[in-house]
């Protein structure tokens, strides 16, 4: 590039509002966006999360009405969090075909038809009463193959109950193929497999074990879940393994502090690459927000441009329904 000031002026293109937007080279859709909720079972009306302002665990009725709502706005999809009355050592809630989250997808079909993928996290962290992501040994540590059988029994009965596509967020080895096998042989073959392959032990997940409840009772997941100083190139590893056992998008989680993650794993894949902007980036934005410290929708918007922009075809947001509507 030869040319110089003053015959170079970038300024030019930022003049207004009007050449920015159309020069603009990451525009957000509403169709990108994903709802995480959360439904429980047993409350008679919907229960605020301390530490996720504007975020509730919902009951039937009013998530029926959120599930309503998003689609009304254009939101892509909706991911079902299950949080049941009754949790054992074996997350028998899981795959239970009247557990909440089954009758939740029963729910959500009759609401809101194909106006928005209806999707189900596929763990048990919601279900066991130690809130591990899989079935205990006798040690106390997570048994990866005995926990696939259990993966694989709750996807089929996300399946049967209406979810229209499952993603595996336990970081268990061979979660996917698990999943794939048992979907094929129950005559769910058309259902994909979002899987969670960058899926980092995170400190910005607080939050949601609050929403979820789901804390682990001892100990932690970093034995499962990837180690946030780990290389990248275990990421893109997960990523690879979790294509070859059949998955069909593949998400990297949290969002903002792994953009560089993101972007590698976009440049490796040609499926559909997600981002999960976890409760703890949702939560810092609003607690400075009610503080008055920072410019709320401003901060929301760039943050969600940046996810974009880093290779996020799409976005888990706690804002999907707020932001379509702006979008809009």
């Amino acid at each position: 590039m030869n040319a110089r000031f003053p015959q170079v002026r970038p300024r030019r293109l930022r003049r207004t509002g009007a050449m920015r937007r159309m020069v603009a080279g990451t525009r957000p859709h509403p169709a990108d966006l994903i709802l995480p909720v959360f439904v429980k079972e047993g409350i008679a009306e919907p229960q605020p999360v301390a530490s996720m302002p504007g975020v509730v665990q919902h009951t039937r009725e009013s998530l029926r009405k959120a599930a309503h709502e998003a689609a009304e706005a254009g939101v892509g999809g909706i991911m079902l969090f299950g949080i049941p009355a009754y949790k054992d050592a074996r997350g028998s809630a899981a795959d239970d075909p009247d557990g909440i989250v089954q009758v939740a997808l029963r729910d959500i079909a009759g609401e809101v038809g194909d106006s928005l993928v209806v999707m189900t996290d596929t763990c048990l962290d919601e279900y066991t009463d130690h809130g591990h992501c899989g079935l205990l040994t006798d040690s106390g540590e997570v048994d990866n193959d005995a926990t696939l059988e259990r993966y694989a029994a709750a996807a089929v009965a996300q399946a049967a109950a209406g979810a229209q596509m499952v993603a595996p967020s336990g970081m268990m080895d061979g979660q996917v193929a698990a999943i794939r096998a048992a979907l094929d042989a129950n005559g769910f073959a058309d259902i994909p497999i979002m899987a969670y392959s960058a899926k980092y032990a995170s400190a910005f997940y607080g939050p949601f074990r609050d929403a979820a409840e789901c804390a682990p009772q001892f100990g932690d997941r970093a034995a499962y879940q990837q180690d946030p100083a780990g290389p990248v190139g275990e990421a893109l590893r997960e990523v690879r393994l979790d294509l070859a056992e059949g998955a069909d998008a593949v998400m990297v989680k949290p969002a903002l502090a792994y953009l560089d993650v993101l972007r590698q794993v976009r440049d490796l894949v040609d499926v559909p690459v997600a981002a999960y902007q976890v409760s703890g980036e949702y939560a810092m934005v609003e607690a400075a927000a009610a503080n008055g410290w920072i410019d709320r929708e401003r901060i929301i918007m760039e943050s969600l441009v940046a996810i974009r922009r880093a290779g996020a075809d799409l976005i888990l947001t706690y804002w999907a329904t707020e932001v379509a509507r702006r979008l809009s």
